[in-house]
């Protein structure tokens, strides 16, 4: 009989797991608090692992998407291009705002974390500027994603003009790592069964509170970016009314990427409501697949999001010019996100290395964002998926009207 529950509950999705997990948690926390707290190394074993993989997995990443990079020569695929990025970094200053207006704590364990509050945006770029400069061996070894980034921009652009079998060989290692990645976001129930069981057993039910704001905050912005922030955009592109196109693309887009949780496994969606767009083939076949990699503002919003969260936990107060940079860095880290469920989240310490946010706290921060992500990572799929259709449409509309205006 237990086999049987346990082979039911292994042909689960990973969400329905991670319920389970958090169900499970709560039930351990009220009826046997003293177990409960001894299960905190499940948890704890979770954290670690996100810790041991996440620097490498941003290296190769980062490395492998910009090394096979094929951008379509073709100046039609600029305009869609500047709106993916538009999008992105819109949607980060817009997670800035949000996250102002509705400041979040989280429960982390302080014990032994440290972290640097920087004063003012002068000492964010100083210590930017030596993470980026940091040696790669020592930046991968201490989890300074800021200098993995920059590494692993420059090892990218570098192998651009490499031969085809050394960008095959990077391509094969990168999928090899996001292959390992995989099994260990695989074990975020047992982790998070861990985790929630410790926290609920030491602070009650206040985290899960805590935890509500958070997703609430998430989802309204990305419903700012949806319903209002991306028509803006499309009006500003076409002048022509934005609303039927944007609820088109997140009825037979958003819908479906919501319960996938993938971009890349949308595409053939997005494939298929372009062409019922009537769309020029030869775009959307190289710009959904682009935004697929680069169009990340659901990414953008969790990493800003989270990130000043971790902030705000700290006492950590941040300036205008700050936020500003952070908006920057999460729109580009963004558009690194890998293509697993939770992708982004394992990006959050790059961001959190603005501010001095260690790597311990920091990862705590992504445990969290995988206990939310049974809403968060779904939400923030479906608006980056559904925009890919959006601003591919609006900048193919745009296109044809300047052809008609030349003709």
């Amino acid at each position: 009989m237990s086999n049987s529950l346990l082979t039911k509950v292994k042909s689960l999705g990973l969400v329905s797991q991670i319920v389970i997990g958090i169900f499970l948690g709560c039930i351990i926390a009220v009826i046997a608090p003293d177990m409960a707290k001894s299960v905190s190394i499940l948890g704890d074993l979770f954290v670690r692992g996100l810790k041991a993989v996440a620097p490498i997995l941003v290296f190769v990443l980062v490395v492998s998407s910009i090394a096979n990079q094929k951008l379509n020569s073709d100046a039609k695929l600029k305009p869609i291009v500047g709106l993916y990025l538009i999008g992105t970094l819109s949607a980060a200053l817009v997670a800035v705002m949000m996250s102002f207006m509705f400041p979040t704590s989280l429960t982390l364990d302080l014990a032994g974390a440290t972290a640097t509050p920087p004063q003012g945006l002068q000492q964010v770029l100083t210590t930017l500027i030596f993470k980026i400069v940091d040696n790669p061996i020592n930046a991968l070894a201490t989890g300074n994603f800021i200098g993995i980034l920059a590494w692993g921009l420059g090892l990218g652009f570098a192998l651009k003009h490499a031969n085809e079998t050394t960008k095959t060989t990077v391509h094969d290692i990168a999928d090899s790592i996001s292959a390992l990645v995989r099994f260990v976001i695989k074990l975020a129930p047992i982790g998070i069964f861990g985790l929630v069981a410790n926290t609920i057993a030491t602070t009650g039910f206040t985290a899960l509170a805590e935890y509500s704001q958070l997703v609430l905050v998430l989802v309204a912005s990305m419903l700012i970016i949806a319903l209002i922030i991306n028509p803006i955009i499309v009006y500003l592109v076409t002048r022509t009314n934005p609303y039927p196109l944007v609820f088109t693309c997140l009825r037979e887009s958003g819908i479906t990427a919501f319960f996938t949780r993938s971009s890349a496994a949308n595409i053939p969606v997005n494939m298929a409501l372009c062409k019922k767009l009537d769309l020029h083939e030869d775009t959307y076949s190289v710009s959904i697949p682009l935004g697929a990699t680069i169009n990340m503002a659901g990414a953008a919003i969790t990493i800003t999001v989270l990130t000043l969260a971790a902030a705000h936990t700290l006492n950590i107060n941040i300036d205008i010019g700050s936020a500003i940079l952070l908006s920057v860095i999460a729109s580009v880290s963004a558009c690194g996100a890998s293509g697993v469920a939770g992708g982004s989240l394992l990006l959050i310490p790059l961001a959190c290395g603005l501010f001095g946010i260690n790597n311990d706290i920091a990862m705590q921060v992504v445990a969290i964002g995988f206990i939310i992500g049974v809403i968060q990572d779904s939400a923030e799929t479906a608006l980056n998926s559904s925009t890919d259709v959006v601003f591919s449409a609006a900048a193919s509309h745009h296109i044809e009207k300047s052809l008609q205006s030349d003709s």
